[in-house]
């Protein structure tokens, strides 16, 4: 899915992180999700991201009776999400999660596995349909659509569950591509409250993959397709696109949120 792969891409910067900080005394535990999300760890060698099979292990190690989950992440992979979302929710711990500047497409469910949700001053959550690439017949890309809906149901549910908001009004901002700000947030049920500091650091993220991103949310875009790199040494051309071709066709049968 090219938004998927453009939201990836665009955002590839060493400074990104995945960190899991556990106090030695055996207290606390922090994980930082500061990137994009994709599925596997074969696809963020590649293309960049965090790996939700990672991140899962990870976070079923942590031994600590509350684990605090800060936020900044402008989404990827909507099953990656999901696996994240489960650990979390599967853990034994209390999860505090802190939204500290973006909880943007399947990072936003994986906030709403919090058992409490504090958003900062000046941070966005931001919620819209899943996507993906298809091709074939007329039949095949209705069982594609039909796939679609049917994530698009479950994450309404997911929405409904934590914020109890009305369905049908929770299905509206699904497919309207929502972004709600941070007092928002709060009083449509995606955070409990607002965190006592200001910690706006959404500014970072190049959301130009996104139709209705706010500008104080984004950074100016840049060029979201760039050339394919050289074969490493000791590879031929030929072997190399065909390797680079094998990834991105990997990369775009996933569904992307």
């Amino acid at each position: 899915m090219r938004q998927l792969l453009n939201l990836l891409i665009s955002n590839r910067q060493a400074d990104r992180r995945f960190e899991v900080v556990q106090n030695q005394s055996g207290g606390d535990a922090t994980l930082y999700l500061y990137d994009c999300i994709v599925a596997t760890q074969a696809e963020a060698d590649w293309w960049g991201g965090v790996a939700a099979d990672t991140v899962a292990k990870k976070i079923a190690a942590i031994d600590a009776p509350t684990i605090h989950v800060r936020i900044n992440s402008p989404g990827g992979d909507v099953f990656g999400g999901r696996a994240i979302e489960t650990a979390l929710r599967q853990h034994p711990a209390q999860i505090h999660v802190h939204v500290d500047g973006l909880a943007a497409s399947a990072a936003s469910f994986i906030a709403m596995a919090g058992d409490v949700i504090a958003i900062s001053p000046g941070a966005f959550v931001m919620i819209h349909q899943a996507q993906t690439l298809a091709y074939g017949s007329a039949d095949a890309l209705e069982k594609t659509a039909g796939l679609l809906r049917k994530v698009d149901a479950t994450l309404v549910d997911t929405y409904v569950t934590r914020t109890k908001q009305d369905d049908g009004r929770v299905r509206d901002w699904v497919h309207a591509e929502t972004w709600f700000t941070a007092a928002e947030a709060v009083e449509y049920g995606f955070a409990d409250q607002l965190a006592d500091d200001s910690n706006d650091v959404s500014a970072c993220w190049n959301l130009s993959a996104y139709a209705k991103a706010p500008i104080a949310a984004s950074v100016p875009p840049e060029n979201p397709v760039p050339p394919e790199p050289a074969a490493p040494a000791g590879q031929d051309d030929q072997s190399h696109r065909q390797r680079a071709a094998n990834q991105r066709r990997v990369a775009l049968l996933n569904l992307g949120f």
